[in-house]
């Protein structure tokens, strides 16, 4: 018997790909209780978990910042991270990862895991936002990914924390968007959109709006579908 058979509780082989489940109790992913517990993760985790880090690598990026470069860099480096970096790595990841079509059933299984069960209980709140299991290595992984670039290939040392927290600040602000497009009213124009936006990735066309905090990716690699295109260049 394969790993993920002996630790998944739910048979993948029943879950239809495009059906929505709307029964309030959420389906069992894992068969052990401890590991099960990991699946639901609130919105108050990942603030409590994230904002530390974010205010750690800017005061550490602030007090390490040498006095020969123009201190105009920094705000640069950070708003570089949480707008442009963060949300390019969301669309990709999104597109790419989340929804990569498997072509074999521990594919099938691992995408389920990670954002299947999402498409198919999207109404669940608990699991609306990434587990700490799951953000903390990858946090971990584009820290590396940020020091071999900017420090190791560029010589920019001093780049890398005030990216970093950028781009951890824009993850945050991507997961409370995304519960707020299924659980909250939507409050002027640019969440109105966006919670459309994301309602019709869901319900009408899970194979493009791939964007959840902007569509600008999305019209960048042509996958916002015409009759929306006009609306979200002048609202997102």
């Amino acid at each position: 018997m394969k790993l993920l058979d002996r630790l998944m509780a739910v048979d993948v082989d029943a879950i239809p790909h495009d059906k929505v489940n709307y029964d309030q109790t959420p389906v069992r992913l894992l068969k052990s209780d401890f590991l099960e517990r990991f699946t639901h993760v609130t919105p108050q985790a990942v603030l409590a978990i994230w904002l530390p880090v974010v205010a750690f690598f800017l005061v550490a990026g602030a007090l390490g910042w040498p006095a020969g470069v123009s201190p105009a860099w920094y705000p640069v480096s950070f708003f570089f991270g949480a707008v442009l970096l963060w949300t390019f790595l969301e669309y990709v990841v999104h597109r790419f990862v989340f929804h990569f079509r498997p072509r074999n059933r521990t594919q099938w299984q691992l995408i389920f895991l990670f954002h299947g069960v999402h498409h198919y209980q999207p109404h669940i709140k608990t699991r609306l936002v990434m587990p700490p299991a799951v953000s903390i290595p990858g946090a971990i992984l584009f820290y590396g990914l940020f020091y071999l670039v900017f420090d190791v290939i560029l010589g920019l040392p001093f780049l890398v924390a005030p990216t970093f927290a950028g781009t951890v600040l824009g993850y945050v602000g991507y997961d409370m968007i995304h519960y707020a497009t299924h659980h909250l009213p939507a409050k002027g124009s640019v969440m109105k959109f966006l919670k459309r936006h994301h309602m019709e990735h869901h319900y009408k066309t899970p194979d493009a709006r791939f964007g959840v905090s902007t569509s600008l990716w999305d019209q960048v690699f042509n996958t916002e579908p015409e009759e929306t295109s006009n609306t979200s260049r002048t609202r997102a």
